[in-house]
């Protein structure tokens, strides 16, 4: 994916809240589902023991691999927040409702863009 031109088919997605693994397990989860900035296997490093870590990757929702995607197991819940068209959101939270279970937490919409936050949490 070419991650200098986004579209309205990507959606930015960032993890907090959780252990790194947990952060690896849902990147390489999307990855499985969407072409992606990130790769599958990435390594996720958390650079401060004290400060919050945010974890970001980009997924172009129109590029679904539907057949290798597959629930995951999370250690603990994460939270997600997600940007894009509206379209790229409803088609990223119909992916994720298939991955783990979806708790909203808050969402906001815009003109052009329409905002995420959920609670993900193993099915």
């Amino acid at each position: 994916m070419d991650g200098e031109r986004l579209h309205p088919e990507s959606v930015s997605v960032e993890l907090s809240g959780c252990s790194k693994e947990d952060a690896r397990t849902v990147f390489d989860t999307l990855c499985a589902c969407y072409t992606s900035d990130r790769h599958a296997g990435d390594v996720t490093r958390e650079y401060d023991e004290v400060r919050p870590t945010v974890w970001l990757g980009t997924f172009d929702v129109a590029d679904a691999r539907g057949g290798e995607c597959g629930p995951a197991r999370l250690g603990a819940s994460v939270e997600a927040d997600a940007q894009g068209g509206y379209w790229a959101i409803e088609r990223l939270r119909t992916t994720l409702d298939s991955l783990f279970t979806v708790r909203d937490l808050s969402q906001a919409s815009g003109d052009q863009e329409r905002e995420l936050h959920v609670r993900l949490e193993s099915r």
